[in-house]
C-alpha cells in the first residue's frame, strides 16, 4: 500500500510535458460536482480506429443493403397494386 502511495505521489510531481513524448488529445467532461479529463495518446487512437473501422464499415454496408431491399420491395408492391384492375 505504501509503495502505491509513493508511486502516486511521484506521478503527481512528475513534469507532464516530458521531452520526446507525443502530443495527447485531452477531453474534459465536467458536471457540477465532478470533472473528468481523459487523455488519449495518438497510438491508442490509431489502435482504436484500426479495431472499429471494419465494424463501422460492415454496419454501413448492411444499412445500404437493407435500404435497397426495402425500396425494391416497396416498388414491387406498388407496381403489383397498380396492375390490379379496380
Amino acid at each position: 500500500m505504501t509503495q502505491r502511495k509513493n508511486n502516486y505521489r511521484a506521478a503527481l510531481h512528475r513534469d507532464p510535458a516530458e521531452p520526446g513524448s507525443s502530443p495527447t488529445r485531452a477531453t474534459t467532461l465536467s458536471t457540477r460536482f465532478v470533472r473528468i479529463t481523459i487523455e488519449l495518446e495518438p497510438e491508442a487512437a490509431r489502435s482504436l480506429d484500426r479495431w472499429t473501422a471494419p465494424a463501422v464499415t460492415l454496419l454501413s454496408h448492411t444499412r445500404t443493403t437493407a435500404l435497397h431491399l426495402l425500396s425494391a420491395f416497396t416498388h414491387a408492391a406498388s407496381a403489383s397494386t397498380a396492375d390490379r384492375p379496380s
